[in-house]
């Protein structure tokens, strides 16, 4: 089977964008009349300009019936935890660039433990690791450390973390690590190089290659994303991921899949974003993905603000953090000069937990179980509600 870097480099990214750039609307009808099933042909017609000029009402309306059927109205909630701020890279969007003169620090076992423990008091059981990209300071030795002292704490370890080797992954995958979150940040190559200036990251190849090592491996999820703010082109940037995606799917169907769409924020050594990603246009992008593929996990962080996180509840979000911060010790301690970028939801898990239930949602704090692990129907742990009750909205993408 061809690698996804042999198809991605066989696809043209000019020809690509001509294709959204000129769908017409017998294409977005046609796309919105099989509810997606036309693959990758009906998601650029959804990403078109003239899909969310004329037809984001029709698309919101139906990426929330696609949510309701697959996945109830449950919203799982997790939490970062920033191992370390360390990092061998210079990127110019990054508070953890390494040309920023900002404290830096990796958190001990002890220190580790101290997060856990705050975190366990607001009930989560899904927690995300999350450090810089330093192979000295958090190495494949350092994240088994923390993997295997986490999963006697949590229900749920993953990891955001660098690129590592097929090897790597293995070795933390037997020691209780559930997924790995890798965005490839930009699929735009010209776009990526000027971003990523020093450091293993400038590889772009090495990283595209992660997903597949993760495939291969046998790991339980994989999410993906871009970095919106970094291309000036986002829509095309958005059809590689899903391009990513559906490869992925077809080649390792026993693994699961997140995507998120996370928005450049303020931050030290701050840049202003190449394109401003209008509010508008993350909802025609949540809905896109929700209609391009019914299964897929759908996630949003507290880098949005609390009105718009809460307005996108209806439109295909299944997962969402809370109550987050992105700085080494967050939670156990008042530091905020370490952060990777600033959050703009600053509400804490109780009051998420409470807008959710009043919206008619149920916040789930554990749907994945160390005991399925490893049966031979390959569980991955995907356990959502399978409420079947359907809101009812007049106008649901008039929130914009």
């Amino acid at each position: 089977m061809v690698s996804f870097k042999q198809k991605f480099e066989s696809t043209n990214w000019s020809t690509i964008s001509e294709k959204i750039l000129t769908a017409e609307h017998r294409n977005i009808e046609l796309a919105l009349s099989r509810s997606g099933s036309g693959g990758l042909d009906d998601f650029v017609a959804l990403l078109s300009p003239l899909a969310g000029k004329e037809y984001l009402e029709e698309m919101a309306q139906l990426a929330h019936r696609l949510t309701i059927q697959r996945f109830g109205k449950v919203i799982r909630l997790f939490a970062p935890m920033y191992l370390s701020n360390e990092c061998n890279n210079i990127c110019d969007y990054c508070g953890f660039s390494m040309g920023n003169q900002i404290p830096r620090k990796t958190l001990s076992l002890a220190e580790i433990l101290r997060e856990s423990s705050a975190l366990k008091k607001n009930n989560f059981e899904h927690v995300l690791l999350v450090t810089g990209e330093s192979s000295t300071k958090v190495g494949v030795d350092y994240l088994l450390e923390a993997i295997k002292t986490l999963n006697d704490c949590f229900a749920n370890v993953s990891m955001e973390v660098q690129p590592l080797s097929e090897h790597d992954y293995c070795k933390l995958i037997n020691a209780g690590l559930h997924a790995v979150l890798v965005y490839q940040e930009t699929y735009d190559k010209v776009s990526y190089s000027k971003h990523h200036k020093k450091g293993k990251k400038t590889n772009f190849d090495w990283r595209l290659d992660t997903p597949d090592r993760l495939g291969r491996s046998g790991i339980n999820k994989i999410g993906l994303g871009c970095l919106y703010g970094l291309t000036e082109d986002w829509r095309t940037d958005s059809y590689f991921a899903a391009m990513h995606l559906d490869y992925l799917e077809k080649r390792y169907w026993k693994t699961s899949y997140s995507m998120s769409f996370p928005r450049i924020r303020p931050y030290e050594g701050e840049i202003d974003p190449i394109v401003d990603l209008k509010d508008r246009d993350l909802v025609q992008l949540l809905c896109a993905f929700r209609i391009f593929n019914h299964e897929l996990e759908l996630s949003l962080s507290t880098r949005e603000c609390p009105e718009l996180r809460e307005q996108l509840l209806p439109l295909g979000i299944t997962t969402m953090s809370a109550g987050s911060k992105t700085n080494p010790g967050g939670y156990s301690v008042t530091e905020d000069s370490l952060e990777q970028f600033t959050i703009s939801d600053e509400r804490n898990p109780k009051e998420i937990s409470r807008m959710l239930s009043e919206k008619g949602y149920e916040p789930v704090w554990k749907d994945w179980d160390s005991s399925y692990h490893g049966k031979k129907d390959n569980l991955t742990g995907v356990s959502f509600s399978t409420n079947k009750k359907v809101l009812k909205s007049n106008s649901i993408s008039s929130v914009c």
